[in-house]
């Protein structure tokens, strides 16, 4: 699965593209907000310099880790992507990926997660010829959970991830149906 690293996915209101150095700010307005970091289950960023290197060490190395970005301002207001293969919350199958997102608070209740969804698994079945896709939660984010829902996801099972109560939902994208 190779990605043309230059590689955009376009939505009605959404630019999906590679993470650049330059979206450090951007991403430190969002990541640094306790609310976004606690239900993603990361460190909340303390620095520009923090997300700087986040971008550096973690988003660009993954060919498959993408900035949402508002169409009108270009600005980068959350993540999606895969999960990095070895660092899966839960079980994957052969010719599936973990997808994970988050947005920034501001933005959440607006529908743009299930939007970038909905745009990456058509990615996912008609450019990289996935099987399925496998959504992990965090349980107490109800929000993730309906977005998984909408987008077709069947619930798997409750599970325990580093000591937090999860849920986990797969998409078989061999039934999806094209857009």
């Amino acid at each position: 699965m190779m990605n043309d690293f230059g590689m955009k996915i376009e939505t009605g209101r959404l630019l999906l593209r590679r993470w650049r150095i330059d979206d450090a700010e951007s991403l430190y307005k969002y990541a640094s907000d306790g609310r976004v970091s606690e239900l993603a289950l990361w460190p909340r960023h303390t620095t520009v310099e923090m997300s700087r290197k986040v971008i550096e060490d973690y988003f660009l190395p993954n060919d498959y880790c993408f900035a949402i970005t508002l169409k009108d301002t270009g600005e980068a207001i959350g993540c999606i992507g895969f999960v990095p293969c070895g660092d899966e919350h839960y079980a994957v199958g052969e010719h599936e990926c973990e997808l994970g997102y988050w947005l920034g608070f501001d933005y959440w209740n607006k529908g743009i997660v299930t939007e970038a969804v909905e745009a990456f698994i058509v990615y996912s079945r008609e450019c990289l010829g996935l099987e399925s896709l496998l959504i992990t939660v965090d349980k107490r984010n109800v929000a993730s959970c309906r977005v998984a829902e909408k987008c077709g996801f069947k619930f798997v099972s409750d599970y325990e991830y580093d000591g937090v109560e999860s849920q986990a939902y797969r998409l078989d994208l061999k039934g999806v149906l094209e857009a």
